[in-house]
């Protein structure tokens, strides 16, 4: 599994109800239900990623995520997961909101833009930056905003939701291994991901 994956999977407690958006392949969401017996749901608006879902015994639904949240009511999960997805959503503070009502926290992540290589490539080459976690061209990239972890955090407080977790990682071998960066995570970093909440009470959650 992705070390990325892995993260998001050691923040959800055993026996928990969970949403995958953008759930992909469902690797997470199987490994949650064979590892921690989550009771998992996800959504994904590819059909091939859906039925490659479905073909896992997963229940996974095709369509817009942003509709599908609002057929859920209040506290329908304990958590939401939003993976690297959040930089190809247009109202993210809407969104987000979204999914504080329907679930108690939510797991964010996104390829951190503020990342070292990424700068040096823009001040050096002059060109819009790619990268592994980013690696599209500007005319043909799903991604509409970029996303630094030090914005996130402040749009966290404009907006007004808490952070309760953060764990700032950097990956290898195609994301299949990482470590977890606390020195100077915005300079480096490549990927951020934050536990947030509706209230300020901060959780202390080990990360093995």
């Amino acid at each position: 599994m992705r070390y990325d994956l892995e993260v998001i999977a050691s923040l959800i407690d055993p026996g928990s109800k969970v949403l995958d958006l953008g759930c992909g392949d469902g690797e997470l969401l199987k490994h949650l239900k064979e590892n921690k017996q989550v009771q998992v749901t996800g959504i994904d608006r590819h059909e091939d990623k859906v039925a490659l879902c479905i073909a896992k015994g997963l229940p996974v639904v095709q369509g817009d995520m942003n509709e599908e949240v609002q057929d859920y009511p209040e506290n329908a999960f304990d958590y939401v997961i939003l993976s690297q997805t959040l930089q190809q959503v247009y109202e993210p503070d809407k969104l987000l909101l979204d999914l504080l009502r329907i679930g108690k926290k939510v797991i964010v992540s996104f390829p951190n833009f503020s990342h070292w290589a990424i700068r040096l490539r823009l001040l050096f080459s002059g060109h819009a930056p790619k990268s592994k976690q980013l690696p599209f061209e500007w005319y043909n990239t799903p991604n509409i905003r970029v996303v630094t972890i030090k914005d996130f955090k402040a749009f966290a407080k404009k907006v007004g939701f808490s952070i309760l977790k953060e764990v700032a990682i950097n990956t290898q071998h195609e994301d299949k291994q990482g470590s977890i960066i606390t020195f100077l995570p915005n300079l480096r970093a490549t990927y951020g991901i934050l536990l947030i909440g509706r209230n300020g009470n901060r959780l202390n959650i080990d990360i093995r």
